[in-house]
Parts: C-alpha cells; structure tokens; sequence
C-alpha cells in the first residue's frame, strides 16, 4: 500500500510517498481503508521535530481519518467489515489503510461524507472537550476565538453558537474574519489591525469577555487574557504563532482568572466515556448539517508537503484533507 512518510525532519523534502507493507488487525483492533485523512497545525510540528510526540522515523503524520472498515481482529464485536467509521490516532493515518484498536473508531451515518469525518475528531473534539468540560461555558456568555479561521478555532466558533454563547472570532486579516463570521460567529476583530484588549472591552461594553480561546499563542495572548471580566477563563490550546507566551500571574490573581489548559488527547485516555459521549454528539451535530467541517481543499497523498506547507504559512481556512 502507498503511504506518506516523513523520512527525514524539518523540511518538505523529508516527505515521500512509498510503498509499505499491508497491516494486518490484531486482536481488539480493526484494519480500515482510509478515504480521507486530516492534517493539523501540529503536523506541521511533528515533521519538524517540534511536538511534544516525538515519533522514530520514518513515520506518517496525520491524526485524524475516516474511512471503511475491512477487517477485524480477535474480539472485536462492535464493528464489522464494510462500516463507516472515523477515528483518531497519535500520528500515522496519512496511508491507505491503518490498523487502530477499535475503540478509537465511531461508526458514521452514510450521508455523511469521509471528507467532512475526517476533521471532527481532533478539532471539534477539542473544541467541545475545552468549552464544554473545561470552560463549562454557558448560554448568553461571551467568548472570544483566536486564530478563528484555521482549524481548531473554527471548530470553536461554531461549537460555542452551537452551546449559546456571543462568539468573538479574532484573527490576522479581514478576510479570515468573514469567513468565521460565515459560519456562525457574531462579531470580529482584526488584531493586526486593532488593539485585541481594547477591541474585546468595547465589543462587550467596557466589561470584557467570559471565555478566551487560544490556539495561537504568542503576542495576542496577554492581550486578550487583559481583555477579559473578572473571573474569566483563559483556555489555553497550543502555540500555533511558535512563541509560548508569559502570561502575567499578578493580573491571574487581581482579576480572579481561570487559566485552564486543554490536552485533548490526554483526556481522551483519562476518560474514554466522557471522550464517545463527546464523539456521539459531534456525529449528530455533524449529520444533523449543524457542523460545518469546512474543507479548505482537497490534496492527493502525493501533494502532502504542499498541504503541509499551506497549513505552517496560514493558507488554509478550515481542514486540509488528504485522499488515498
């Protein structure tokens, strides 16, 4: 079978299509034909040698696929040949079949498309995982979405109108702002354009916003954790800016913060329960038209340095989708 490998790190020369052997299920773990994979920001990371996974090479990036089940291994009874599924892994789903224990698998309704599957998982189970279970948002609060326009800030977008609350989206240019504002958010702002501390405060009447969101990381983190109100929570996501921010400690204690990290797939280990009630919902979201799963574009298996590359230069708007 074809499979994309990252043969050497930090570079897209270090990416190449090769031919690997077939997996075979073992028992508790079911082979899928993948028919659409999800690449992520910290895909871009991981073939860099820059996450906190650190895989022996050569491996696959991609975490995140949906596809066909085509065989199963010894004990496994929820699922058979020929069904729909979707699932994640730490990396190596960029390849034309996986083997994944079958747990990690949830079964798709058949009108929802491999495509659109492919970028719930890890996106928008990080975004219900992180508003729901961590920022316990509430309907008629106020969040605002940093890097609202990419992956896992879209997600948020749509998950917290979804939940019932004013969403913010903040992002780099007008053009990313219209197109969270497309898909469900209320108001925007262009923080290179606006100071993000006071555009929050004067969206929200002087009084700040409950939940910040941030994927991003860097210079506008500090801005916007200043442009909350008192007791509100600050959701800390990933660095996709590269600079991990120094958030100041003594404006945590005088304005009664929440600082709350988010390591979704820590989570999903800790509480596997809490993690399929949290997939079920995000299926039905998704079937119900409610998700839009947006698909930036669409790359052959030959082409995933270049969607690597649109991903690291900020070029893609939603999910970069990979197809065997």
């Amino acid at each position: 079978m074809k499979a994309v490998l990252c043969t050497r790190l930090g570079s897209p020369d270090g990416i190449a299509i090769t031919d690997i052997a077939d997996p075979i299920a073992a028992a508790g773990e079911a082979v899928v034909r993948v028919k659409a994979v999800a690449l992520n920001f910290f895909d871009t990371l991981i073939t860099a040698g820059k996450y906190q996974i650190k895989p022996e090479l050569p491996f696959s990036p991609g975490a995140e696929f949906a596809g066909v089940v085509e065989s199963i291994g010894a004990g496994v009874a929820e699922l058979a040949p020929g069904d729909r599924v979707m699932g994640h892994m730490a990396y190596g789903a960029a390849r034309e079949r996986v083997a994944i224990a079958a747990e990690r698998l949830v079964k798709l309704p058949d009108h929802v498309a491999f495509e659109r599957a492919a970028g719930l998982t890890v996106t928008y189970g990080t975004a219900l995982h992180a508003l729901e279970n961590r920022a316990k948002l509430k309907a008629g609060e106020s969040l605002a979405v940093l890097g609202a326009a990419g992956g896992t800030g879209l997600a948020a977008v749509e998950i917290g109108k979804l939940m019932g609350a004013r969403v913010i989206a903040c992002a780099s240019t007008d053009d990313k702002i219209a197109f969270a504002r497309a898909n469900g958010a209320d108001d925007g702002i262009n923080y290179a354009r606006e100071d993000l501390k006071d555009a929050l405060r004067r969206l929200t009447g002087g009084k700040g916003v409950d939940v910040v969101y941030d994927p991003v990381g860097g210079a506008q983190a500090e801005a916007a954790l200043r442009g909350m109100d008192w007791g509100g929570r600050f959701l800390v996501i990933g660095f996709a800016s590269g600079d991990m921010p120094k958030l100041p400690m003594n404006l945590v204690l005088l304005r009664s913060y929440d600082v709350r990290g988010v390591y979704w797939g820590a989570w999903t280990a800790r509480d596997p329960q809490g993690h399929r009630e949290n997939m079920a919902q995000l299926v039905s979201w998704c079937a119900d038209g409610k998700l839009s799963a947006h698909v930036h574009a669409v790359y052959p298996l030959a082409e995933a340095a270049k969607a690597l590359q649109d991903i690291a230069t900020r070029k893609v708007m939603g999910k970069a989708i990979l197809r065997p």
